[in-house]
């Protein structure tokens, strides 16, 4: 049994950019939720022991507790997984009438007595809110302090929260449902089971059939579990749960390209790359579009700003087409973003550094409806590879004790159906090819519902010794690996890296990892994902027409299988480790069916990662007769023979590099 939470809700009905019809009735008169069919009879019941005088409601349940079932969501179906949720007695949710948080301003105001009282726990920047726990030696108990947030003018509600029972990780709800009715049951039936159950239609969803993002009345709290579960048990609702989220943890731990080629890093040779620039002599990702599903990403950034590099723009969190870090705290996009199709024309190269880079800032919490509409627009706007380097909360990876470890995050139905949409109805019916970050928790990937689902290819960490990352999660649902940074563990006498991690862009200015418009030490399966999507990308650009699962098929088989005593690779040539391995990214183009390319008649090898600028331009864009921005064949054909030079030298010197590594690793 649990306390219920203040009827204003935890998160409240219009807390997603999208404002909810004004609901029937007054919070001071009676619950809106009793005009519904669900619940009228209990609840009215409620509202005549609680009485119905000047007081809100919500003021009265601060004094009073109601005891209720245990909040319950149920993914899946009727018949699949429930999760139990809990209220924790020593949390309180606030959120800002202002919005932002009650410790900024210039002049703080006398809640900010009570606050430095308080720990904070989580902030929901994007809905205003901010969770705090209670300090043990307080002066106060809780419920006085939530009492006196409550009624701060400076406050819109100060509620209780509802954690995961095992991890006791916040889980904030609105007051939002997803709900799916069967595929033969008409549209208009639909909307009268909706209607009679007093909730409003904020979105028909286009991904699946049948499909509706609706709105409680505001101040239902957590009626909205029993709403979910009473419509779940009808026989025409397929799925039906309440909009859920939880913190989105960002799969990055914090010359160079090492991860691209075999190179020099603080004068040593790392040889661990996935052999990127072998595969630039065949393709280098032209007509292939991958989107990036993060934080703001900086499109004015110069290896991203050639002519119609950025296609279909958009933020899925405010809902229009600005995908531009909005935050101080947003620069992790724009790093992935880099590693997976940074143009190479200034500083840094992605792996498909021809491919266009469709933007899609998502900074709303995990399971929000958001996030399932994400993926739908990548899907509807043209995106053959969708890239994500975000999933639920890790565990600390050093930390064996920390209950994240094994805690089960089930990916949302609104969500999984965005998913399905993208790898069936994507790319004309031959399906997007979709990647998430395995994780950085050093724990099992298999409870993360996002990265083991059936339809996406997860992706975890390899170092710059070939070997795992300390703090890459593993499983049954890692697919492969892809190099990126790591960090010394002497207690399980794990070795020190050798290089500070991958090189790409950064958001510019101070704001970003570095000083610099470039950083040196992005990584985490965070940077290993990406790092995947762009192989992809080298796929598909070799040859259009083949499905999502052809691709996957075509990676699997271009893997190589690092670390063979460490990995213990199963009968199936498997890893819970590695996956089927580290990708090599020109197998996997050759597989496509790719051939090097030339250039007059001219095989070109050695092709520079880094772009060497020639007469103003890069190395990498001379190579291309379609590349923008020449003035004059004339011009071409200098800078086309001078750059073929270089990459012949390069090719030279390449090779002497390679022998001398080996020489190296012989000794």
């Amino acid at each position: 049994m649990v306390h219920l939470a203040t009827c204003s809700g935890i998160l409240g009905g219009n807390v997603n950019s999208e404002v909810a019809t004004k609901p029937l009735g007054s919070h001071r008169d009676h619950h809106p939720a009793a005009d519904t069919l669900i619940h009228r009879g209990f609840i009215g019941l409620c509202y005549h022991w609680l009485g119905s005088e000047t007081r809100s409601v919500s003021e009265r349940l601060l004094e009073r507790e109601v005891r209720v079932n245990m909040p319950e969501v149920t993914y899946g179906g009727e018949n699949g997984k429930t999760v139990e949720l809990e209220v924790d007695p020593d949390l309180v949710a606030v959120r800002a009438r202002r919005g932002g948080s009650l410790r900024e301003g210039p002049v703080q105001g006398r809640e900010t007595a009570l606050l430095n009282e308080m720990d904070t726990v989580q902030s929901f920047p994007e809905v205003g809110v901010e969770v705090y726990r209670r300090r043990e030696r307080s002066s106060r108990s809780m419920e006085e302090m939530r009492r006196e947030l409550h009624e701060s003018p400076a406050t819109r509600f100060a509620g209780r929260v509802l954690v995961n029972k095992q991890s006791r990780e916040p889980v904030l709800y609105t007051e939002n449902l997803f709900v799916k009715f069967r595929d033969d049951k008409s549209r208009d039936d639909c909307l009268a089971v909706l209607r009679d159950a007093n909730l409003t239609v904020k979105r028909e969803l286009p991904y699946a059939t049948n499909a509706f993002f609706v709105a409680a009345p505001e101040g239902t709290g957590q009626w909205v579990f029993d709403i979910a579960n009473e419509l779940l048990a009808r026989d025409d609702v397929e799925y039906c749960h309440p909009e859920l989220v939880r913190r989105l943890g960002r799969r990055t731990i914090f010359p160079q390209q090492w991860h691209l080629k075999t190179t020099a890093v603080n004068n040593r040779w790392i040889s661990a790359s996935a052999n990127v620039e072998a595969a630039h002599t065949i393709t280098i990702g032209r007509g292939v579009t991958i989107a990036v599903i993060d934080t703001g990403i900086d499109i004015d950034h110069e290896e991203f700003s050639g002519r119609g590099k950025i296609v279909a723009p958009r933020d899925a969190t405010a809902r229009n087409d600005n995908p531009r870090p909005n935050a101080r705290a947003e620069k992790h996009g724009t790093a992935c973003a880099g590693v997976v199709c940074g143009a190479g024309r200034f500083g840094a190269s992605g792996v498909a550094p021809r491919a266009k880079l469709m933007p899609i800032r998502m900074i709303s919490q995990l399971g929000s409806q958001a996030e399932a509409d994400a993926f739908y627009w990548a899907a509807n706007n043209g995106a053959d590879i969708i890239s994500c380097s975000w999933g639920p909360a890790d565990g600390a990876w050093w930390n064996p004790g920390d209950p994240l470890h094994d805690t089960e995050v089930e990916l949302p139905d609104s969500t999984r159906l965005a998913i399905d949409y993208a790898v069936t109805q994507g790319r004309d019916g031959l399906g997007c090819v979709v990647f998430f970050a395995a994780g950085n928790g050093n724990e099992s990937a298999d409870n993360d519902g996002y990265a083991s689902y059936e339809r996406v290819l997860a992706v975890a960490a390899c170092n710059d010794r070939g070997e795992r990352s300390v703090y890459s999660d593993f499983g049954s649902a890692v697919f492969c690996a892809f190099p990126s940074n790591d960090f010394a563990w002497p207690e399980e006498n794990h070795p020190a890296p050798l290089t500070p991690g991958i090189w790409t862009t950064d958001r510019m200015g101070w704001r970003g990892y570095s000083d610099d418009d470039y950083t040196n030490s992005f990584g985490g399966t965070s940077s290993a994902c990406p790092g995947a999507a762009g192989v992809a990308a080298l796929v598909l650009s070799t040859n259009e027409s083949l499905r999502w699962d052809e691709v996957r098929g075509i990676l699997r088989s271009s893997c190589d299988q690092i670390d063979p005593q460490g990995g213990a690779y199963d009968e199936d040539g498997h890893s819970r480790f590695y996956g089927y391995g580290r990708l090599n990214a020109e197998r996997a183009a050759r597989a496509g069916g790719g051939q090097p390319r030339r250039v007059h008649g001219r095989r070109v090898h050695g092709r520079r990662v880094h772009g060497r600028r020639v007469h103003g331009r890069s190395a990498d864009d001379d190579l291309d007769l379609t590349d923008e921005g020449y003035e004059g064949a004339a011009e071409v054909t200098r800078e086309l023979l001078l750059s073929s030079l270089l990459a012949a030298q390069g090719a030279q010197i390449q090779d002497l590099r390679e022998r001398l590594a080996r020489l190296e690793l012989d000794r």
